[in-house]
């Protein structure tokens, strides 16, 4: 090991040949950057085998049979303006995506680069969103459900199987698991609440130039103290959902 330049061992790393015994003799190594190289390898093999445990869901369904599997998910159920964005995906089988992860746990800037990846290699992808008066219309359950549905029977090959972020879809014609926290479990399911969430925030950012009261490119909709003071100051504006609370209370006031 010790006649082995820096350079030398980095390719051994990069070329993926480093054996158990090797690992273990570059850890007794003395020179620093053999140290940055082995941490730098540890954390990449650490995220390979995180990115191969989120696809658990996806190759169950492979050996049923299933290989064309979409994964759903939404962004924007709980806040006060703006609408539900309701994402479906359709990745390739075992897609490498390093930093792939529910949208809630990226950075804004990781966020907008995973989505640039994803849409440039799903077989499959679609948006659909939900506007405030559907959701005070029927309820924002039943709208991300609909959104869903709607997401889903729009894409093209037409999934075998669905995996969704917590919500039953009973009435799809394919087999389907709703998973908690589904975004964590399922890379098809992460990728869609990427998708969700980048569209949604984008919008809500146009939304601010249209709506510069609100202070919507700040908070995206949700209700923050901000937000829920302009609501009282300059009344509500056409993305507001009337029957969530509290708007409906000041509207009442």
């Amino acid at each position: 090991m010790e006649k082995m330049t820096i350079k030398e061992i980095e390719t051994v790393f990069l070329q993926g040949a480093a054996t158990a015994e090797f690992i273990e003799r570059c850890r007794t190594d003395s020179r620093k950057l053999v140290q940055t190289i082995l941490r730098r390898y540890e954390r990449a093999q650490k995220e390979r085998e995180r990115l191969h445990a989120m696809y658990a869901y996806e190759r169950a369904a492979a050996k049923a049979g299933h290989t064309i599997v979409a994964g759903v998910d939404e962004a924007g159920r709980g806040p006060l303006a703006g609408p539900v964005a309701v994402a479906a995906v359709i990745l390739p089988q075992e897609f490498h995506l390093p930093r792939l992860n529910d949208s809630k746990k990226l950075s804004a800037a990781v966020r907008e680069a995973l989505y640039d990846q994803i849409v440039s290699a799903a077989i499959s992808y679609h948006v659909i969103l939900i506007d405030a008066e559907t959701i005070d219309h029927m309820n924002i359950l039943q709208a991300t459900r609909m959104g869903m549905y709607e997401a889903i029977a729009a894409l093209s090959p037409a999934p075998e199987e669905v995996l969704i972020d917590a919500v039953e879809l009973p009435k799809l014609s394919v087999p389907s698991t709703a998973i908690i926290k589904g975004d964590a479990k399922s890379a098809s399911i992460a990728a869609a609440s990427i998708l969700a969430k980048v569209t949604r925030d984008r919008l809500m950012e146009e939304y601010d130039n249209t709506y510069p009261h609100y202070g919507f490119a700040k908070h995206k909709g949700y209700g923050t103290c901000e937000h829920i003071d302009a609501i009282r100051t300059y009344g509500v504006c056409p993305l507001h959902r009337k029957s969530f609370e509290p708007i409906r209370s000041i509207l009442n006031e």
